[in-house]
């Protein structure tokens, strides 16, 4: 996400005003208008602001100060264990390690924040560094999008504030563009990845050997996502413009050209995932979140930079398909590309949090604001945006790998409306970084929102973006050295100057959007809007817009009554939803009748579903059928995650961690249940024999503390019942596969000895070797070792490191998620090990898939489950009565059921259903691989 600079923006651009008018004002006009501000907050002192900015400085020294001292030259910092992260030295991520080129990673992306922050003698050491050391002919295969919006970006984004600081006379007068050459040498090496008949690129690429030879290990793949093909525009054309070489510039509009022409015609959505040969599309949902998000945001960014305006009309279209199918405020949800007004699943990920600030920058505020302020409630019940949280706020992933997307639009909310209230907003995010981030070696990325616990993880655009933005938003003109409105963000937040659309314009500018889609030009009207209209004569305009969802999570009701006895006026009938299903009810059998359903009973007590669209009484009935499916589906799973217990934590407490350190670990179905006594303090010992699998020489040594064991040669059962009568307080087994990490593997959750274990009575917890290492490392260092064994880690300062009890206020906010957690486990657990398996990629790569069939399996202890129940574990935390429930499913299914709602003019006969019932299964088959 991104802004650009601009002067004037009294009135709007008109829809074919000269291209330098247009990049000059198109993008920051809005954001110029920071005097309006909501009469509701107070405003925040000069002398308050300043001192926020001194703390975002501050934690930007220590996570950069920490890399720099433990990790560098590798690509990243591992905060835990303060060491730096090499590819190939550490257990293989998967797709997130694609960022790792041993390339120095984190010190590039993090050149343009220097100089933002005013640190400018770091700047210049840090570009000499790279000079001196990093190597991008590496024979490792990388990330194309990774290494373009990262790597490339952030040599250019350097270059362009390197030329900067020479023009000004005081530093970098040694500097001879020698960035931009490391720039061009990358783009070459990128070049080979859009040897393609489509012009879309590989998705990877060797760097030393480029794509296709035997030694480059790349080359064979066939799909790639949308935003990975359509966010290349910016950093290849600034890199076209800065060194008169057309070729980079060219291949990326080839590849954004393509992209557009494959789009769904009738809906104007583009899918998740894309054949590179054939222009197929794989993964039928579309959102603006991952997998997509940045294709939109460089196509309105490329029109500010490029000043083409057939990138403006694509944008604007594309948009205007978004707010009709997409945007349900305050949701943003997925939907199918060819029938979009059915949604594709029931949750959203964490990277749409960009998307308000794109519409900034587009100038349509109100929505804006309001999805803004749903992510921020969603923050302020845990403390950090989950990867992934449903439409009724429960968390999905429980991951956060300090995602900078949500400080990126509160930035631009301030921006646009000057109301403290977002600085209120920012500094919340400075807070909760300092007070359940950061470690002693910088800031570690989040494990599981719901338990505190770490990862051993610290992103290069932490650096790249989140102070970037932070301190921006607290920032006056006169705090940055140079004029912010002179330059556009790309979505790592890389600054490319204005100036570059003036600049060796040798590309050919051929509009041809018109060529693909009759364009309404009602789209283009307001492209800059006036601040007057945007904030019409209404200082309360921003605070009117929020006020109605101010308890929205916490309350977990989205959809007013209001709206919902409406639906009962229109006499229409909702369809059956999967959680009152009874397979005795002889009207739902019925039902499913005419949804083409059909019911089996298995031999060993089990019911089937299958369903056969031809069998459907209509094709609206065919269409609640396979939701209905779906819903089972999902259904299913949640009952099976149930049955799994949830993720603990070992926080160490004592000196020099103070509870800065949470470690994931895994539960025991015997001893002691964290999540329903109070946790257990104490310093750690070895038993000795470290197996634990016999009588404990050393009694005195583990007697009131808790026991550290090692996994293996006897049963967790025995173990525990060991250290118990030695008079161990707890126990906390470490895996004997060295090497093994959380951060790779699922969950492990220690089972019994198949015997009675209700003689253990003291909490048992898992270990992986290298969060248990952490503990053994601490001990010989610092001998004594406190840790705190719980289900939730509990809360801790900074500034009050030395105290022993977590504040009153802290206190209750447990016990109320404590509550929670046992009166619905449904609703704030997820199954850790889908959660491990399904994080998402740094930036907006596609979602692991697992293997799913459309048919559902129920056993008949789940056929009668009672319905009000079911509502009741619906709710966040039970606020909302059982008639709000039934008033909220009706509201959401009457749309779904009522033609001259939902499907309006768009009611096919049922041979139509035919043909494409086949794409049908394989959307849901694709979309649904995660959830299971």
């Amino acid at each position: 996400m991104s802004e650009a600079g601009g002067r004037g923006c009294g009135s709007p651009v008109p829809q074919r005003a000269p291209w330098s008018l247009v990049a000059a004002t198109a993008a920051i006009c809005l954001v110029s208008a920071t005097s309006v501000w909501t009469v509701g907050a107070e405003p925040m002192s000069r002398e308050e602001k300043q001192k926020l900015g001194n703390q975002v400085l501050e934690m930007f020294d220590h996570a950069y100060g920490n890399y720099m001292e433990h990790a560098y030259p590798a690509d990243e910092l591992m905060p835990l264990t303060c060491r730096g992260r090499v590819r190939g030295q550490e257990p293989s991520r998967g797709d997130v390690d694609d960022a790792l080129g041993k390339f120095s990673l984190t010190l590039i992306d993090s050149l343009d924040t220097l100089v933002v922050l005013n640190k400018t003698k770091e700047f210049e050491d840090a570009v000499r560094k790279v000079l001196r050391d990093v190597n991008l002919d590496n024979d490792v295969v990388v990330s194309v999008f990774e290494t373009n919006i990262r790597v490339l970006g952030g040599l250019l984004g350097g270059h362009s504030l390197a030329i900067m600081l020479k023009e000004k006379g005081e530093y970098m007068q040694w500097y001879n563009d020698e960035l931009l050459q490391m720039a061009k040498q990358l783009g070459y090496k990128l070049l080979p990845a859009f040897n393609t008949t489509s012009g879309l690129p590989y998705p990877r690429i060797n760097l030393k050997f480029g794509i296709r030879k035997p030694e480059a290990r790349t080359g064979t793949e066939t799909d790639t996502c949308t935003a990975c093909a359509g966010t290349l525009i910016l950093e290849f054309a600034a890199l076209s413009r800065f060194t008169g070489a057309t070729i980079f510039e060219e291949y990326a509009r080839k590849a954004l050209d393509f992209l557009w022409e494959k789009r769904q015609r009738s809906s104007n959505l583009v899918g998740v995932t894309i054949n590179i040969h054939t222009g197929d599309w794989v993964r039928k949902d579309s959102g603006v979140g991952a997998g997509i998000d940045s294709y939109y945001e460089y196509l309105l960014k490329a029109y500010v930079l490029l000043g083409d305006d057939s990138f403006l009309e694509r944008f604007n279209t594309h948009y205007d398909a978004i707010m009709r199918y997409i945007s349900q405020p305050p949701l943003l949800l997925d939907v199918h590309i060819h029938k979009p007004m059915l949604n594709a699943r029931t949750w959203m990920d964490a990277l749409l949090a960009f998307f308000p600030g794109l519409q900034v920058l587009k100038g349509d505020i109100r929505p804006a604001i309001e999805t803004h302020e749903m992510l921020y409630q969603v923050i302020k019940k845990h403390n950090f945006l989950p990867e992934a949280f449903t439409t009724d706020f429960r968390v999905h992933w429980a991951q956060h790998p300090l995602r900078p997307e949500f400080a990126e639009s509160t930035y631009f909310l301030y921006k646009a409306t000057g109301d403290p209230y977002y600085l209120e907003v920012g500094k919340t995010l400075i807070e909760n970084l300092n007070k359940y981030a950061r470690v002693p070696c910088g800031f570690a990325a989040m494990k599981d929102v719901r338990t505190g616990s770490h990862e051993d993880r610290m992103d290069s655009f932490f650096l790249a973006e989140m102070f970037k933005y932070l301190y921006l938003l607290f920032a006056d003109k006169e705090d940055v050295i140079f004029d912010i409105e002179d330059y556009i963000f790309t979505t790592e937040a890389h600054l490319l100057p204005l100036w570059l659309s003036t600049t060796n314009q040798s590309i050919s500018k051929k509009n041809t959007t018109s060529e693909y889609t009759e364009l309404d030009d009602s789209n283009f009207d307001w492209t800059c809007p006036n601040t007057q209209i945007l904030f019409p004569n209404d200082p309360l305009y921003a605070q009117s817009i929020r006020e109605p969802l101010k308890n929205v999570v916490d309350k977990s009701c989205p959809r007013g009554i209001i709206r919902v006895e409406e639906s009962f006026r229109s006499g229409a009938k909702p369809p059956l939803r999967a959680r009152d299903f009874m397979a005795t009810n002889p009207e739902h059998l019925e039902i499913l009748k005419k949804m083409g359903v059909s019911l089996i009973h298995l031999k060993d007590g089990r019911v089937q579903l299958v369903q056969h669209a031809i069998q459907a009484a209509s094709s609206i009935d065919a269409e609640d059928g396979l939701r209905f499916m779906q819903e089972m589906i999902e259904l299913s799973s949640q009952q099976q995650k149930e049955q799994q217990l949830p993720p603990r934590a070992v926080q160490i407490v004592s000196h020099p961690f103070f509870g800065r350190v949470v470690l994931t670990a895994g539960p025991a179905q015997f001893g002691l249940d964290l999540s329903k006594h109070k946790e257990t303090r104490g310093f750690v010992a070895s038993s000795k024999p470290y197996n634990g699998c016999s009588e404990l020489t050393n009694p005195e040594a583990v007697m009131g503390k808790i026991a550290l064991i090692q996994r293996g040669q006897c049963m967790f059962a025995e173990k525990a019942r060991n250290i118990q009568n030695a008079g161990a307080i707890g126990g906390i087994v470490i895996d004997d596969n060295e090497g093994s990490s959380s951060d790779t593997a699922p969950l492990f959750q220690m089972a019994g000895d198949g015997k009675d274990t209700d003689d253990i009575k003291i909490p048992m917890l898992f270990l992986f070797s290298k969060e248990g290492s952490i503990i053994l490392d601490a001990i010989r260092e610092y001998e004594e070792v406190e840790v705190l064994l719980s289900d939730k880690a509990k809360d801790r300062d900074p500034e009050m490191e030395n105290e022993e009890q977590p504040s009153s206020e802290n206190d209750s906010q447990n016990q109320s998620a404590e509550q929670i957690s046992s009166s619905s486990q449904e609703v704030d657990l997820v199954d850790q090990e889908s959660s491990e398996e399904n994080s998402l990629n740094s930036h907006p790569e596609s979602l692991s898939p697992a293997d799913m069939d459309n048919a559902a399996s129920i056993s008949p202890s789940e056929q009668t489950s009672n319905p009000t129940e079911n509502h009741e574990t619906a709710n966040l935390n039970g606020e909302c009565t059982d008639l709000d429930n039934q008033l909220q499913e009706q509201s959401e299914t009457e749309e779904d059921s009522n033609p001259n709602v939902s499907w309006g003019k768009k009611v096919q006969p049922i041979d139509s259903i035919l043909a494409d019932w086949n794409e049908d299964i394989e959307a849901f088959e694709m979309m649904e691989k995660d959830e299971l």
